[in-house]
């Protein structure tokens, strides 16, 4: 534990945690927020951050019905609950490409065994490959890594353990955010997305993802990263979509992988064809270049985990709040599960595949942790870095000579164990960040983990299969747009056709952000998401970087508590869209339909999502300094 640093609840100090009633409850929200992320996720290509509602949730039913009051409890039952909601975004961007793969060559599709194995062998992969990272990510780099969605979960826990102004700013974000949400994506009385479309005096588009999690996010991350974010949107949609237009206008190119014409396709659609991939081969070298760097660091921080293990087997005591899941146990497990992975017939991804998994899992693991430790899991480019593992694992087989429907098989297998490491590394750094603010056990929410990890593995393929018998992968109802992508690339790679050409453009950006000296992952990170997200969470980091600039009017503990504030009420507008959209996401599940047949347009938007803004202000620039201490 850093001696800079006092957790809420002291290391000597021994309050409730891993109990019966946290593991009941965090297992009920995993399946919860498991199957409603799934079905989401096929929906619209995106899931939710499960970490804060549980924690919101969590509260009101053990403070208010249950009457019990640790905090530490609490924290249990959304680290529990946000596994379950993590494991299953890993798995539906990629498992559902193995059911339309399937079901284009007429063969079986994937079994429950199968998918359930995927799960268990992702899941705890991703937990455990984690664990060697924390002290080097969670505990050493405290100032540097923000971890918004940990941090803003922390707060949550924290306010509704100390109330006062802190209870208030939080939850009052919450109201608004969850009313927002509620407005927009319940009753539909206003549109959540602003779009304006460009032709002249070039072919280019903008919009605004008006929702008050993005300015939340902003917000939490500051104007530096956030500015770097919209820079790398901008590069996409004002520079390199332009070019490709100019280039197909009045003519019949066509590039591969869209099949009809440059001058033929929408900005949306040039962005899908042709940005999505060079924004993934620059997150790929910013990952590369990531791990590079990380590389001292991961091998001193292993060499500290193994000598306080040491110490522990001599018997010398250690803090609670620096126990981890012992060093031992972590190789144990990653070495048996790589042999269970070589060598189960149902998986049939062999020797080499296997390997990949440990090599390239460790890897994006590592980059997953540091991305949402730097933008936070809501913008963590999980299918980017899923993008780049499926093309290298095509290559690999195909560089093999194998090229069989077999094959194919193992490369699908191969990238959703993968995803679901990529997705469990980030979930589980958010919650540790949670924990080590609150003073939180480590090994004790690894364990958390590692249960929400077995429940929904258990039920994950049940469910996938009865959402493919329902309603069919790809259909209006489940269109499952990430894995229709991956799908078109690992055919791509295995018949020797994928556009490697805007990939290693991506990869050249990449390298002159670098040799420019300014940071290539949030850049690439922009290129690769669509703009109205970017745009919007700039919002939210302009409005922070007032509040740190302004050192006439304000000394530095003012500016510190008027940007504390701002992070509390940020934390709950992500907290109450959050919590919102998953009640309407069980709302949309049932089939029940409560919009309205009308809406009051742009002009809706913009009155309410300035209202949202001027609330942010409030709570934050314009509201009286306050001494809690």
């Amino acid at each position: 534990m850093s001696d800079k640093f006092k957790p809420f609840i002291p290391a000597h100090k021994t309050v409730p945690e891993l109990t019966i009633t946290s593991i009941i409850f965090g297992v009920v929200l995993a399946v919860i927020f498991g199957v409603v992320n799934a079905y989401l996720g096929l929906k619209v290509g995106m899931t939710i951050s499960a970490s804060i509602p549980a924690a919101v949730v969590s509260m009101s039913v053990t403070r208010i019905i249950m009457k019990r009051d640790s905090i530490l409890e609490n924290n249990m039952v959304q680290t529990i609950g946000s596994a379950g909601e993590s494991l299953t975004a890993g798995a539906i961007f990629t498992i559902p490409a193995m059911f339309l793969w399937s079901k284009s060559m007429g063969i079986e599709p994937p079994s429950i065994l199968l998918i359930t194995l995927i799960g268990l062998c992702g899941g705890i992969l991703g937990v455990m490959f984690m664990i060697p990272l924390r002290k080097a990510l969670i505990v050493n780099e405290h100032e540097n890594l923000p971890y918004p969605e940990g941090s803003a979960c922390a707060d949550v826990l924290l306010a509704g353990e100390e109330g006062g102004e802190k209870a208030k700013a939080t939850f009052r974000g919450l109201a608004i955010g969850g009313i927002y949400k509620f407005i927009s994506d319940g009753l539909a009385l206003i549109p959540s997305n602003l779009e304006w479309v460009f032709s002249k005096p070039m072919h280019s588009f903008f919009g605004i993802d008006a929702m008050p999690a993005l300015l939340g996010v902003g917000f939490v991350i500051g104007r530096a990263v956030s500015g770097f974010m919209l820079a790398g949107s901008l590069i996409g949609w004002f520079v390199i979509i332009p070019l490709i237009a100019l280039v197909g206008e009045g003519s019949n190119l066509i590039i591969f992988p869209a099949n009809i014409s440059i001058g033929e396709l929408a900005t949306a659609d040039l962005w899908h064809y042709y940005i999505r991939y060079i924004g993934a081969g620059a997150v790929a070298f910013g990952g590369l270049l990531s791990l590079i760097k990380s590389l001292p660091l991961i091998f001193e921080t292993f060499i500290e985990s193994m000598r306080e293990y040491n110490h522990i087997l001599e018997g010398k005591n250690f803090l609670r709040t620096d126990q981890d899941i012992p060093m031992t146990t972590v190789v144990l497990v990653v070495l048996g599960l790589t042999v269970l992975i070589a060598l189960l017939p149902v998986m049939n991804v062999g020797f080499f595949g296997a390997i990949f998994v440990a090599v390239f899992g460790f890897f994006f693991a590592t980059v997953s942790s540091r991305i949402v430790g730097l933008i936070g899991s809501s913008s963590n480019p999980i299918s980017g870095m899923t993008l780049a593992t499926l093309i290298l694992a095509a290559f690999m087989y195909r560089s093999l000579g194998r090229t069989s429907s077999e094959s194919v098989y193992a490369v699908f297998t191969v990238g959703a164990i993968i995803c679901i490491i990529i997705a469990m590394a980030g979930d589980t750094s958010q919650d540790l960040k949670t924990g080590y603010l609150v003073g939180a056990t480590p090994y004790k929410q690894q364990i958390g983990e590692l249960i929400g990890v077995l429940v929904m593995s258990l039920i994950l393929g049940a469910v996938l299969t009865l959402f493919n018998q329902a309603w069919g992968f790809g259909s209006t109802t489940l269109p499952a747009p990430q894995a229709t992508l991956i799908k078109i690339i690992v055919e791509g790679v295995m018949q020797g056709n994928l556009p490697w050409t805007l990939i290693f453009i991506g990869f050249a950006l990449g390298v002159i952000f670098e040799l420019l000296k300014l940071p290539v992952l949030p850049i690439a990170i922009g290129l690769y998401l669509p703009i109205q997200l970017t745009s919007t969470i700039f919002i939210g980091g302009v409005i922070r970087g007032f509040l740190e600039g302004d050192e006439d009017r304000m000394d530095t503990f003012e500016r510190k508590i008027k940007v504390d504030t701002g992070i509390l009420f940020s934390s709950g507008l992500i907290a109450g869209e959050g919590l919102i959209g998953v009640i309407l996401a069980f709302i949309s599940v049932m089939g029940i339909d409560i919009g309205f047949k009308f809406n009051f347009g742009v002009l809706g938007t913009a009155v309410c999502f300035s209202l949202v803004i001027i609330s942010l202000l409030k709570a934050s620039i314009f509201k009286r300094v306050y001494e809690e201490e």
